[in-house]
């Protein structure tokens, strides 16, 4: 028999299409034009490699050799800082959460030389475990950005690693913000060509460590200044390290889900990236040949989309920013409703029910959770009560037992759409309104705020992450860092960066 802690997280249906057909939603979902060209290689395919594994892997561990030396398109610059700043708001704003509070502890215990920061406290230890620290801060909750095609968080994992890495080796900002790119665009091809989404399905393999693993561990290559043979043998031990089962989705406490999807992913592109640059070796194409990593992960998969479109289609320019610190899933929704309340005000006693159609392999991730940011039931009624949802809101968990709240939630309903599951890896909500005098309003959000073909403005970064981190660093320290953020490309030296990432008004550190 279940336990109460597995029935809290529902298990994917498995006799779903999703399943079923394989990857055909995934097909579909490559056929919408939305999508970046990239994705269509996202999908597993038997058929034959048109490149070889020589060419593929040349190209892209020359690539990956290459990139600290060469500048970002302007635009892509300016969005990777956008995802960094954001990325350190999830850190800072997630102190006071448990998976960051153990993060702390383990930060503190385990101690080391004073070389990386442990963003929000005033620690300094050594890179590989202040990685692992940071890693689980920036997915202490549901803040960080989210890649729909490869089904990840990369900036949780890839930006903490990137910065030890940095601290480490004392590089520049220019150096640290390409390092970053570089981690978004590898970790997420590396989980494309596996299948994303219906490869997490099918096999219970955590798509969201894979990327940020590789991704990791790219970025870190970059910040060492690794060589393209270096990066060979960093994609070696990523391979070898590349780990994480779907299990997390039953941590009630969002602790292990913290690790699997970024503490150890940090951990371990630090890792790699140290051992290589003191001399350490490996396999020179991990991706091909005997006992590689595609046969140990699914020999069928289309190993052309590691490269295609590398250099041109950056992903940090498809991975989404939330506006809200809740699931991904419910971002649309929320958006739909504060669109609906905005153009037909109405109290919480006006209304008589709520309906909200979402994809439904993202619906059995928020229906009725007993965490407060991944409960779409909760978070929407917190919108109709308080016209609004605050990160405070999002996770108090005591209101979850509201008198007012659970009655508004009573006359939610969520429902899996069929239809809509075609469109993924867009996110699209429909919500309707229905109110006591008979009026019905109906809201569909098909590109939410914060999603590549939406994407928030410079402003708009800067005003979630100054809302995220002033109660914990205070304004003017607030906006200083963010303004370092958004010029760090200017710095010589990324450590210039540390003291306005350490709160020092920390009651976590001894």
């Amino acid at each position: 028999m279940d336990t109460e802690q597995e029935r809290d997280f529902p298990i994917p249906l498995l006799n779903r299409r999703t399943l079923l057909q394989g990857a055909g939603a995934m097909i579909a979902a490559a056929a919408a034009p939305s999508l970046s060209p990239l994705y269509a290689n996202a999908e597993p395919s038997s058929t034959p490699i048109s490149t070889t594994g020589k060419e593929i892997m040349e190209k892209l561990s020359t690539y990956m050799g290459d990139a600290g030396d060469h500048p970002l398109p302007p635009h892509v610059e300016e969005v990777t800082k956008e995802h960094i700043l954001d990325t350190i708001a999830a850190m800072i704003s997630g102190v006071h959460l448990l998976p960051a509070q153990v993060a702390l502890r383990f930060a503190h215990a385990y101690g080391g030389e004073k070389i990386a920061t442990v963003v929000g406290s005033e620690m300094k230890i050594g890179p590989i475990e202040a990685a692992l620290a940071n890693g689980m801060m920036a997915h202490s909750d549901e803040t960080d950005d989210s890649h729909a095609p490869s089904q990840s968080h990369p900036g949780c994992g890839i930006v903490p690693a990137a910065l030890a890495a940095a601290e480490t080796y004392h590089i520049s900002g220019a150096r640290f913000v390409r390092a970053v790119a570089l981690g978004y665009d590898i970790g997420t091809r590396v989980s494309m060509t596996l299948g994303g989404l219906a490869y997490q399905y099918k096999t219970s393999r955590d798509t969201h460590q894979i990327t940020c693993n590789f991704g990791a561990a790219a970025a870190c290559g970059c910040a060492a200044s690794l060589s393209a043979q270096q990066m060979r043998w960093v994609l070696d031990y990523a391979s070898q390290q590349a780990a994480g089962i779907s299990a997390w989705n039953r941590d009630t406490q969002h602790v292990e889900k913290s690790l699997a999807f970024a503490g150890f992913a940090a951990r371990n592109g630090v890792t790699a990236a140290m051992l290589i640059k003191l001399g350490g070796t490996g396999v020179n194409n991990i991706f091909f040949g005997a006992n590689n990593f595609y046969d140990a992960f699914d020999p069928t998969a289309n190993r052309e989309g590691l490269i295609k479109g590398l250099g041109v289609e950056y992903q940090v320019l498809n991975t989404q920013i939330k506006k809200w610190s809740v699931g991904s899933p419910m971002q649309a929704s929320l958006q739909a409703l504060e669109m609906i309340q905005k153009a037909h005000p109405f109290t919480p006693s006006e209304l008589k029910s709520l309906t909200i159609r979402i994809d439904p392999d993202e619906a059995h991730i928020v229906n009725n959770r007993t965490m407060p940011d991944i409960c779409m039931q909760y978070i929407m009624a917190i919108m109709v009560i308080d016209r609004k949802v605050t990160f405070q809101s999002s996770h108090d968990t005591a209101r979850m037992k509201n008198p007012e709240v659970m009655a508004v939630r009573s006359k939610i309903q969520l429902i899996p759409d069929e239809a809509l599951q075609k469109l993924y890896p867009d996110r699209v909500a429909i919500v309707d309104v229905t109110l006591k005098n008979g009026k019905t309003y109906t809201q569909r959000v098909s590109a939410v705020l914060g999603s590549p073909q939406n994407p928030m403005t410079h402003a708009q970064v800067a005003g979630k992450a100054r809302d995220l981190m002033t109660p914990v660093l205070g304004a003017t320290q607030t906006n200083k860092l963010i303004d370092a953020v958004y010029n760090v490309e200017k710095l010589q030296d990324i450590t210039a960066l540390s003291p306005l990432l350490q709160n020092k008004m920390s009651s976590t550190t001894a």
